[in-house]
C-alpha cells in the first residue's frame, strides 16, 4: 500500500486487510462475521445480548463456517444497584406512551438484556479460545482480563478520549479502538460521563497515537475508503467500520431501521441515553425529541430499556421508529449497498486508491 506500511494490527490479530467489523449487538449476525473474516477482515461477534448457551451455539457456527481470526466483544460495565424509585419515575414518563398504544403502563416489563462479562463468559473465551476478544465501558477486573490473556487472546478496549487510552495502555491491553464522537452505538466512555467534551476522530486518533505505544485502530464516521485511507493517514493500524455494514444484506435489523438509514444524513443523529440509560449515537426520532436526548430521568444501563420493549413492538407493527434505537453514526451515507464481503474489500480496495492518487499528484 503505497505510503502506508504499518502491519501491527494485521500481524497482531493474523489478518490481511486493516478492516475490523464494528460489534454490533442485535445487528451483527454470525453470517456477518463469517464473510468479513473471510474476506480478510476481522469479524466481530457482539455478546452484549446473548446469553451464554447463545454465545456457544453462535460460536459453534462461525468455527463451522471460518478457520478466519474472529473478535469476541463484551461489554464491561458494572451491574447497577436496584434503584426502584428511579425506574418508578421512567415508567411515570412513558406511561403517556403506553396509553396510546393501549398498553398498561403498570404492566411488569422483563429486566436488562446486557450482561457483563464474567467467569461464565470467560469459560466461552477458554473453550473456543479467539484471536481476539474485546470490551467495551473499560476493562473486566484483572482476574478476568488475566484469563483472557492466558488463553493466548489479544485484548482490546474501546478509548474515547486520550486520558481513557493511557489508561488502557497501562492496564496492559494489545491494541486501543480510538472512539470518536461520530461514532454509531454506545459511546466507549468509561472514566468520564461527560458527552460535551467528547473528541471528533480527526482529532482523537492521531493524539492517542502519539500518547500511546500499542497500536490503534480509528473508529467513528468511517463508512468508504476515504475514511479508512484517512486513518490511516493519521497512524491508525487499522480501521473498525460499524454503520457500513449495518447496510448490507447480512446485517439483522428492524425494516424501520433500514429506511432510516436510507434517508440518514450527517445531522440527522444524535447522542441519546433514553433507550439504554448510556450514552449512545442514533438518528433523531420521536422520544429522542421528546424525552431527550439526554435526560437526567432516564435510569442507569442498562436498566432503561425493558420498559420501552412493548411500545417499541408495537410502534413497530405499525411501520413506525418512533421508539426504536436507531443506531447510526453521522456517515451512514457514504457506505456503499453490498454483501459484507465485497464491502470489506472494497474499503480496502477504495482506501488504496485513494493512497495511489496522494502518490501520484506528489
Amino acid at each position: 500500500m503505497a505510503r502506508w506500511n504499518d502491519r501491527r494490527i494485521l500481524d497482531l490479530f493474523g489478518i490481511d486487510l486493516p478492516i475490523i467489523q464494528a460489534p454490533m449487538a442485535g445487528a451483527t449476525t454470525v453470517e456477518m462475521v463469517v464473510a468479513v473474516s473471510n474476506s480478510g477482515g476481522l469479524g466481530s461477534l457482539p455478546s452484549a445480548q446473548y446469553s451464554v448457551e447463545q454465545l456457544r451455539e453462535a460460536l459453534c457456527r462461525i468455527k463451522s463456517r471460518t478457520s478466519a481470526p474472529i473478535n469476541i466483544n463484551f461489554f464491561s460495565h458494572v451491574t447497577p444497584t436496584q434503584d426502584p424509585v428511579a425506574q418508578i419515575r421512567w415508567r411515570s414518563m412513558l406511561a403517556p406512551y403506553y396509553v396510546e398504544h393501549g398498553l398498561d403502563p403498570s404492566e411488569p416489563v422483563a429486566g436488562a438484556g446486557r450482561a457483563p462479562f464474567d467467569s461464565t463468559f470467560c469459560e466461552v473465551v477458554e473453550e473456543f479460545r479467539p484471536k481476539v476478544v474485546s470490551f467495551h465501558f473499560g476493562l473486566p477486573v484483572r482476574h478476568l482480563v488475566d484469563r483472557v490473556k492466558a488463553t493466548g487472546a489479544k485484548v482490546v478496549s474501546s478509548a474515547t478520549t486520550v486520558e481513557e487510552a493511557a489508561w488502557l495502555e497501562a492496564n496492559e491491553v494489545d491494541a486501543i479502538v480510538a472512539m470518536g464522537f461520530e461514532a454509531g452505538g454506545h459511546r466507549g466512555n468509561f472514566l468520564t460521563q461527560d458527552m460535551s467534551t467528547q473528541v471528533g476522530t480527526i482529532a482523537l486518533v492521531p493524539q492517542v497515537v502519539d500518547a500511546v505505544r500499542v497500536p490503534v485502530i480509528a473508529a467513528g464516521g468511517i463508512s468508504d475508503g476515504r475514511g479508512v485511507a484517512a486513518a490511516l493517514m493519521l497512524g491508525a493500524a487499522a480501521a473498525q467500520v460499524g454503520t457500513a455494514y449495518l447496510l448490507c444484506p447480512e446485517a439483522k435489523i428492524p425494516a424501520v431501521h433500514a429506511r432510516a438509514l436510507a434517508s440518514a444524513t450527517d445531522d440527522n443523529t444524535a447522542i441519546t441515553n433514553v433507550f439504554t440509560g448510556r450514552p449512545a449515537r442514533g438518528i433523531m426520532n420521536r422520544i429522542m425529541r421528546e424525552l431527550g436526548p439526554l435526560s437526567a430521568s432516564v435510569p442507569p444501563f442498562p436498566t432503561a430499556g425493558a420498559a420501552l420493549a412493548s411500545i417499541r413492538v408495537k410502534a413497530e407493527a405499525a411501520e413506525r421508529d418512533d421508539f426504536t434505537n436507531l443506531w447510526s453514526g453521522q456517515a451512514a451515507r457514504l457506505a456503499k449497498r453490498l454483501p459484507a464481503h465485497e464491502l470489506t474489500r472494497a474499503l480496502f480496495d477504495d482506501a488504496l486508491t485513494v493512497f495511489s492518487a496522494r502518490s501520484g499528484a506528489s
